[in-house]
């Protein structure tokens, strides 16, 4: 009879241990997933803000050409184009700021440089604020990698 009760015994407990061994690993796997799909999310705000902020980058730069250079009428149609991209740096901005929060001041000084394109003096300091913004660029696209 305690040959009968020990094996059980045994039995429950094996099966115990097997249900809390299944959960934790339903657990872990979960974690796993959530943690992936956050560093999918992450990267993928990174690539679309890189995106707006080149988009923005171009559309500034060719803005601030034709305004140096004078040709109005360019002009006019190249600033409701850069009013454009900047608008659509809003949401990738703020998406970054939501999944990466200590991207989000990079993210802003990559923005910063781009909108400082707008009123150049010459073509050389627009050439130097050009470079400023694509290094602004590269070096959120640096820490973020560091972070994946």
């Amino acid at each position: 009879m305690w040959a009968s009760l020990i094996a059980v015994a045994g039995t429950l407990l094996g099966s115990v241990t097997g249900v809390l061994l299944q959960q934790r690993t339903i657990r872990t796997d979960r974690a796993e997933a959530r943690s992936d799909e956050a560093r999918a999310a992450r990267l993928a705000a990174v690539a679309a803000l890189a995106s707006a902020l080149a988009d923005h980058r171009r559309a500034m730069w060719l803005r601030e050409d034709l305004r140096l250079t004078g040709a109005t009428g360019a002009y006019e149609a190249a600033r409701a184009e850069s009013h454009t991209t900047r608008s659509a740096l809003t949401a990738p901005l703020a998406t970054l700021a939501l999944l990466a929060p200590d991207l989000t001041e990079p993210a802003r000084t990559a923005a910063t440089a781009c909108y400082a394109l707008r009123g150049a003096t010459d073509r050389q300091a627009l050439t130097a604020l050009r470079s400023t913004a694509i290094d602004a660029a590269d070096d959120l696209v640096r820490l973020a990698a560091a972070q994946v």
